[in-house]
């Protein structure tokens, strides 16, 4: 159950990660991204073509590019990361609570 959730913040993580990368090196190509993070070309693409459907980048003739939308999804990021993350800390099971063996 929780695993699931895990693989999705590694993938939540690799995208913003090619986001920043797009925002501080724009325009840049997916060659280029993939050397500099390591990751496999083909997740690059992948996470591009994410955040081209989240309008967050665009394509350009000389690698991808941030969009009008960037700033602002970029200026609410950390807010809604924090209440993820006071949301996860809720559901933590207190040592009180411990299941009895």
């Amino acid at each position: 159950m929780i695993d699931r959730l895990e693989k999705e913040v590694d993938m939540l993580e690799r995208h913003l990660q090619v986001l920043r990368m797009v925002i501080e090196n724009e325009p840049i190509g997916i060659v280029k991204m993939s050397n500099e993070t390591g990751y496999p070309h083909h997740k690059v693409r992948y996470s591009l073509r994410v955040l081209e459907e989240e309008n967050l980048i665009e394509p350009s003739s000389q690698g991808a590019i941030t969009t009008e939308e960037t700033g602002e999804f970029v200026d609410d990021l950390d807010e809604k990361i924090d209440h993820i993350g006071e949301k996860l800390e809720g559901m933590k099971i207190d040592d009180a609570a411990e299941v009895e063996n």
